[in-house]
């Protein structure tokens, strides 16, 4: 069959619509999704099990290639669901996203103009600053196969990841097979490693390595254990946190029911515009730190923040905004439902010598109308909220408190589209929207938007 590709879809995916003849002489619409394809391109493919009207295609052959189209330098591209657009040129991504963004607010009623061109990065290589790999029943790492997680990819290298992080996952890789340690199996729910997690300031060069387990690293596992903080401190001595952290869920989730630190502290510092922050395991940062400055820069020149002014910073998480923020204006007042990140964001304050702050652990509703009590309408309001965006409760909510200001940072074009519609009834102009390209190689944008309060 010969296919087309019109679109991509949310997973970095060309889409094709082909028609096939029925054994009755009939038509029949079949929506293809087709990996490693670009917009335009023309492609002979196979279909798998093409009674069914969404299936999943592989290429054969391409016969008019998009001439954005370059070699991916990876050579786990064709197989890991890691990064999916390395065989289209940077800057071909970065016209899509842009093109996407605008797509989004303009299905909303939004003039598309009011977005900018997508930052993008000068070099979009080794940019991320955690991964999280994964073990196979054999005890080999590496990440999960494309479209397919119960299938790990061994790991030879990884081009969108800190150098010195790959390094050591490697040196965790050698050190698993040395010993004949298994991994865990997800059909069976046996075996004992299931992930590594790996993260680095690139400011500090700190190096967390966090290993996860269905078992602690007592008893027979004892001189393994001991062996792998031999090898770690002695060959990576940027390395100032090694955890062993126990998991016996069934869920695939880098989680702990118990954790060991081996080596070092169970944090490690990092810092993001000039501000130091310590992470935790399951601590949430952004894996940019390049382009996270960016957001942090440009969401601070559209805020405008003055000293004399209060600000609400809506899903604050551990105070990534909060901090630049809170030595701009008069208070500043951080939300976020998740406890420990409330906790990490006030001690992150006191470290860093901030004390106009107020965190508060609570839902992002619940907590707008405490905070409003006791703190008055603010001047400007900030929102981050996760990839399902803030809901139309809350954007309703932020629209009757009323701020002057709205700055809203948002890793999902639609869902941001969808949320600030909501803000049109109470008196509020888009101005407009930046988006920053985060994740290179991935379908992934985030954008930073002013939205106004118009003028009675």
């Amino acid at each position: 069959m010969v296919a087309e590709i019109r679109r991509m879809d949310e997973k970095g995916s060309g889409q094709a619509v082909i028609w096939r003849d029925t054994e009755h002489g009939n038509q029949k619409k079949l929506r293809l999704t087709i990996p490693q394809t670009l917009l335009g391109e023309k492609v002979r493919v196979t279909v798998d099990k093409p009674e069914r009207r969404r299936r999943k295609a592989l290429v054969e052959e391409i016969l008019e290639a998009n001439p954005e189209r370059t070699a991916p330098p990876c050579p786990h591209f064709e197989k890991c669901g890691g990064c999916v657009w390395q065989h289209w040129d940077y800057k071909g991504q970065l016209k899509h996203k842009t093109a996407h963004v605008r797509e989004a607010i303009e299905a909303q009623g939004f003039n598309p103009e009011l977005v900018l061109d997508t930052i993008g990065m000068e070099d979009p290589w080794h940019y991320r600053n955690k991964m999280e790999f994964t073990f196979s029943p054999d005890g080999s790492l590496g990440l999960h196969e494309q479209g397919n997680f119960r299938k790990i990819i061994s790991l030879e290298t990884c081009l969108i990841a800190g150098k010195e992080m790959v390094e050591a996952a490697l040196e965790v890789a050698k050190w698993v097979k040395d010993h004949e340690l298994t991994g865990y199996n997800k059909n069976l729910h046996e075996g004992l490693l299931r992930h590594l997690m790996v993260r680095q300031s690139f400011a500090t060069g700190e190096i967390m390595l966090a290993l996860f387990a269905t078992e602690g690293p007592e008893g027979h596992l004892q001189n393994a254990a001991d062996d792998l903080v031999n090898r770690i401190t002695e060959k990576f001595p940027q390395v100032k946190s090694l955890m062993w952290l126990e998991n016996t869920d069934w869920a695939d989730r880098t989680q702990s029911e118990k954790s060991h630190t081996l080596a070092g502290r169970d944090f490690i510092y990092d810092e993001m515009d000039g501000y130091r922050f310590r992470l935790w395991f399951d601590t949430f940062f952004q894996t940019n730190p390049t382009q996270a400055q960016k957001l942090v820069d440009l969401a601070v020149e559209m805020g405008k923040p003055v000293k004399t002014e209060k600000m609400i910073d809506l899903f604050c998480g551990v105070g990534t905004f909060s901090l630049p923020f809170a030595n701009r204006v008069g208070k500043l007042a951080g939300i976020e439902i998740v406890e420990t990140s409330i906790e990490s964001a006030k001690r992150n304050a006191k470290d860093n010598g901030i004390d106009n702050t107020y965190f508060l652990a609570k839902d992002a509703r619940k907590g707008i109308d405490e905070v409003l009590e006791t703190f008055g309408t603010p001047e400007l309001l900030l929102l981050d909220p996760p990839r399902s965006g803030a809901g139309g409760k809350v954007m309703r909510r932020i629209g009757r408190s009323q701020p002057e200001r709205i700055v809203y940072v948002s890793c999902n074009p639609d869902t941001f589209a969808t949320d600030i519609k909501e803000l049109e009834p109470f008196g509020y102009t888009l101005e407009k929207v930046q988006p920053v390209d985060l994740f290179p190689h991935t379908f992934h944008v985030e954008c930073v938007a002013l939205l106004v309060k118009k003028s009675q």
